[in-house]
């Protein structure tokens, strides 16, 4: 009997009681489109819808209401905890690519490439500078992350 009456407190106080190991399993969630900085890397201005998507994969977001924009979005959940978001806009203007925005932008021949930059292809090296702070090495850590 009391084993009965400890039984039913200990399952009507599940959801305040935890015990150590015994919890619910949440499993690695990913949305969207997994873009590298080597996927980056290969877009140039200039470029057709085609070759971009070819690059990058089809976007995720495509607005009909805004026909020249293309979005990537990224996100990684694991165990229930935001490891990885990731943001890339592709700019188009009549049908050729005119500039990347988001979390990892192409690097310009003769610099390094960064990983974490938020800018566009004309003015790479300046928004480095400035997202440099907030976001460096982001996208290693994302990776090592999902390397896990």
């Amino acid at each position: 009997m009391r084993t009965l009456i400890f039984l039913v407190l200990l399952l009507a106080g599940c959801q305040s009681v935890t015990l150590p190991g015994l919890s619910a399993y949440k499993i690695d969630i990913q949305q969207g489109n997994y873009v590298t900085q080597d996927m980056v890397a290969k877009l140039k201005p200039g470029m057709t819808r085609s070759q971009v998507r070819f690059a990058l994969g089809t976007p995720l977001i495509a607005d009909p209401f805004h026909p020249d924009r293309w979005d990537y979005v990224y996100v990684l959940h694991k165990k229930g905890q935001l490891v990885a978001q990731r943001r890339i806009v592709a700019v188009f203007k009549d049908d050729k690519l005119v500039s990347i925005e988001g979390d990892v932008v192409p690097a310009r021949e003769g610099e390094a490439k960064t990983e974490g930059a938020v800018g566009s292809a004309q003015g790479a090296a300046a928004a480095t500078k400035e997202a440099a702070p907030k976001d460096t090495g982001a996208a290693t850590k994302d990776a090592a992350a999902i390397a896990k």
